[in-house]
């Protein structure tokens, strides 16, 4: 992963490597990750932190201690280093977690870019620059179903990629308390019509033509 010294939340941390956040706080609970501390006094996780988070999530969590400490061990030692032996059966891709955690951060810090909230517009709530599309709604549709050619046809001025992108920051920024849901937004999914099949009779054996 690029160095960039950047300090994650744990919602950050949990958008970024595909976990849930309570998961993110249970591996700093259980010190599987160190944290430090952030400017606002709450955990703050880094990119190395990550990676070993993705690594304990998708493999550490069916090796002993031992064998987990061994396993980031090798790869502190070896940072560029693309397989790491975990035991002598496991062998772990490190590179493609690197570059799966990379490229969840630059859609992370893409979003941030493109996203802000303005008095008067929308509300105050997220909208992306240069629209009033609110970020929030169209991460809560896509998490309700809805369809990405759905919502490109609801909001001429959105782009696949910014759907992606209103996920994602909508995941490292939850809301605070109950997430409204779509109808209290004013919102609804659009129903996909369904056109049933129709029932063909079959003649009785004894019919003819």
């Amino acid at each position: 992963m690029a160095a960039t010294y950047r300090k994650y939340t744990p919602a950050e941390a949990a958008a970024v490597s595909g976990i849930a956040v309570k998961t993110v706080h249970n591996a700093i609970d259980k010190r599987i990750v160190s944290t430090a501390t952030s400017r606002t006094g709450g955990r703050a996780l880094t990119d190395d932190d990550l990676l070993y988070l993705k690594l304990w999530y998708g493999v550490g969590s069916i090796l002993s201690a031992e064998r987990r400490k061994r396993l980031f061990d090798a790869i502190a030692d070896d940072p560029k280093a693309e397989t790491v032996r975990a035991d002598d059966y496991l062998i772990v891709d490190v590179a493609r977690a690197r570059q799966q955690l990379a490229a969840r951060a630059d859609a992370l810090r893409e979003a941030e870019a493109a996203i802000h909230s303005v008095k008067g517009v929308a509300g105050g709530d997220a909208v992306f620059k240069g629209t009033r599309v609110p970020v929030r709604a169209i991460a809560g549709m896509r998490a309700q179903g809805a369809a990405v050619e759905d919502l490109l046809d609801g909001y001429p001025a959105l782009t696949a990629r910014m759907i992606e992108l209103a996920e994602i920051w909508t995941a490292a920024h939850p809301a605070r308390g109950r997430p409204k849901t779509l109808s209290e937004q004013g919102l609804r999914l659009k129903e996909s019509k369904k056109v049933p099949l129709k029932s063909v009779s079959r003649p009785s054996a004894g019919s003819h033509s």
